[in-house]
This record gives structure tokens, C-alpha cells and sequence, in this order.
């Protein structure tokens, strides 16, 4: 069953979220080009005395508000169970797209940067835009220019908005940590930007009017270290499959995004369309379509292969495992990926809460997507 997400936004922007020190998750690309499976899962146990939200463990294991949900239907996101355990979900299939400069999925919440020259691939967690003010899909662009200390200009469509419900907006929001578009901006349009966020709340939501929201660490150091003139595609991909090298084959199913105030004030699921691409992937003999119904119908999140018993359940590493244990992706050879750059990783909590242990890793390469200009709003 689709979970009501427009009540769980309004509720969790009532929460008081935490701040955190997050890294980057960096997984090294494989040597077998053939291959599109990365990461290990992990799972970790919530603290008997923990008091935090949902929000507070996504932001410490660099994942989305979204992604923690998929993976862990049920789960409380205001107060997780104390003593209950959480799937992390940082095992993915890549984007079927070039391992180019950055791509933006937005039906998974995540944005992937492949540094030139370094053969790996940053996966970060993202927040974007409302129904309605979406943001862009199957559009081509590139970074255009870069800002320090954004401002922020609302325009007159939101002003309107925020007038029918008794605000106001000032003219022009001055840079600074009570900018909503954080301290670092990154255009990729005249109207869309990838940006930062004065938030404590919103990676993993639908919350932006149509730019893609981050972490402040992470905006941080995609703005130190992408370039102006870097390829940037959106895309719009909640189904993904692969066949690895070995001959299995990967489902991945995120929920779609909803096109239509009734599917997103909905119980109901949204419907999802197969591309072509995938069910390529699924036409097999080999393919064990009660797995394949199952993980259309749990839309986890997390890759299922397609090719095991029905029993085929999700492999996870402990939180306590070493960065070097090995990793259950099929056929390849896994190394741990790294914080990137010098974004900090986490100290240990004071209060006991879960700490972060890196996944593991592979990846390999897709085809081109189409071109489209979108026309839009901004923020």
C-alpha cells in the first residue's frame, strides 16, 4: 500500500530535525564495463534510549528521507522503534545514462557525479520539486555558472502563492545561512539551479519549486569540485535492470512520482510503466517472475535479483562490519568506496546513536537520453 506522502511531508516538516556531519559516499566503477551493480546494504539497530527521527539516521548514513522509507516499510518517521533494526540502502543499479558528469534521477531522490578521469561515482541524496512545480526530466544541460552566497528571487507566481495563503515574500532573499537556497548554488538554467538549503529538512521530499535541494556538506563539495561546463542529465527512472556479469539479473523499483493531485493525496500506488528497456531484461527463461512481482509490488528500493528463489531477500553487511568485508554483488571484486574529497565523516555521537560503515562497490555504463528543454520555475 502507497503511503499517504503529503501527510508525511507536512509531518515531517514538524519534526525538529538534527544536524549532522555527512560524507559523500564514493564507489569506485568496476573493471567489467558489463556491469551496473553497486554497493552492499547495510542494516543497523536503532539505540535503546534513542529519542531522534527518521530524518536524523537518513542524514547520517547520506541517504534521503525517501529512500529510508522504501527500504523500511512501516517504519515510524517521526520516532523509529528503539532496539528495531533499519535497512540502509547503498546498494543501487546505475542510471542507464553515460557515467558522465552528473545525473539527476528524480524518481529515486539521488544524484549521481562521475569526477572525470577518476573512474568512480558519487551518489548523493536530493531533495525536489513539489507536484506541479516540478523538476526538470529528459533534459540536457550543463553547469552554466556557479555561486557562493546565492540570493534568491522569488518570482511573481510565488508571490502570489504565498499571498492567497496571508504571507508574504520580501523582493530578494540576501545571501547568507537564511538564504532557502543554502550557501552554495549551482545554475544549470535560467530558472533551475542545483543548490543548498537553510533546512533541517527536505532531502528525500517533494518539497522545492523545481530546483534539486542538498545537504549542506554535499552542495559543499559538488560546488568545489564540478566544474562549470559539466554535463548535467535529468532524468526520471524509478524502474532499473541489469544483467551482471555472471548472468543474473537486478531489479530495482522506487515509487513513481505522482503526475496528479489525486495520485499524491492517494492510499493507492501509484502504476508503474516498464520501459522497454527493462522488460528486455525480465524476458528470460532464468527470471524467477514471482520475485519480479514481488519487487514490483514492495517497490523497495533496493536492487532484487530476479534470478534467485522466492526466498531472494536483500543482502545486508552489519553496521559493524569493516569497510573491507566482502561484498554479495555477483562475479565482481568490490573495494570499499571513500568519503569524497575532504567532506568530513561523522565523529562518533555523544549520545550513542548508530555510526556509518562505507558499503562496498561496482558499476559500468548505459546509452545516451533524449534532449528536451523544460520551461519552469525556480528554488
Amino acid at each position: 500500500m502507497k503511503m499517504n506522502m503529503r501527510a508525511i511531508c507536512t509531518a515531517i516538516l514538524a519534526v525538529a530535525a538534527f544536524s549532522h556531519s555527512a560524507f559523500a559516499v564514493v564507489y569506485p566503477l568496476p573493471a567489467d564495463n558489463n556491469s551496473r551493480l553497486i554497493g552492499q546494504n547495510l542494516e543497523v539497530e536503532i539505540p535503546q534510549d534513542s529519542k531522534l527521527p527518521l530524518e536524523h539516521f537518513a542524514a547520517q548514513y547520506q541517504m534521503g528521507l525517501s529512500n529510508m522509507l522504501e527500504a523500511n516499510p512501516g517504519v515510524d518517521p517521526y520516532l523509529p522503534t528503539p532496539g528495531s533494526k533499519l535497512i540502509i540502502p547503498h546498494q543501487l543499479i546505475l542510471p542507464d545514462t553515460p557515467h558522465e558528469g552528473i545525473v539527476v534521477n528524480s524518481a529515486e531522490m539521488r544524484l549521481y557525479y562521475y569526477p572525470k578521469g577518476t573512474k568512480t561515482v558519487v551518489v548523493l541524496p536530493i531533495g525536489i520539486g513539489q507536484l506541479g512545480k516540478d523538476t526538470p526530466v529528459n533534459w540536457l544541460t550543463t553547469v552554466q555558472r556557479k555561486q557562493a552566497g546565492p540570493t534568491w528571487t522569488p518570482t511573481k507566481a510565488m508571490h502570489a502563492e504565498y499571498a492567497a495563503e496571508g504571507k508574504s515574500l520580501p523582493s530578494v532573499f540576501p545571501a547568507g545561512p537564511d538564504n532557502p537556497m543554502g550557501l552554495y548554488a549551482m545554475y544549470v538554467g535560467r530558472l533551475f539551479a542545483i543548490h543548498g538549503t537553510n533546512a533541517n529538512f527536505g532531502i528525500g521530499l517533494r518539497v522545492s519549486h523545481g530546483c534539486v535541494r542538498l545537504r549542506a556538506d554535499d552542495i559543499k563539495y559538488l560546488f568545489d569540485h564540478v566544474p562549470v561546463g559539466t554535463r548535467v542529465q535529468f532524468i526520471d527512472e524509478p524502474v532499473k535492470a541489469t544483467i551482471e556479469p555472471d548472468g543474473s539479473r537486478y531489479l530495482e523499483v522506487h515509487n513513481p512520482l505522482s503526475s496528479t493531485e489525486e495520485q499524491f493525496t492517494s492510499n493507492e500506488p501509484v502504476p508503474i510503466t516498464l520501459p522497454v528497456s527493462v522488460s528486455k531484461v525480465l524476458v528470460d527463461q532464468m527470471v524467477n517472475q514471482n520475485v519480479v512481482n514481488m519487487a514490483l509490488q514492495n517497490r523497495s528500493g533496493i536492487p532484487v535479483n530476479v534470478t534467485a528463489p522466492d526466498s531472494n531477500a536483500p543482502a545486508v553487511l552489519p553496521a559493524s562490519a569493516p569497510a573491507n568485508a566482502p561484498a554479495a554483488a555477483p562475479d565482481s571484486t568490490q573495494t570499499a568506496p571513500q568519503p569524497a574529497g575532504d567532506v568530513p565523516q561523522p565523529a562518533p555521537a555523544a549520545d550513542g546513536t548508530a555510526q556509518p560503515t562505507a558499503p562496498q562497490a561496482p558499476a559500468t555504463d548505459g546509452g545516451a537520453q533524449p534532449v528536451q528543454a523544460p520551461s519552469g520555475s525556480s528554488n
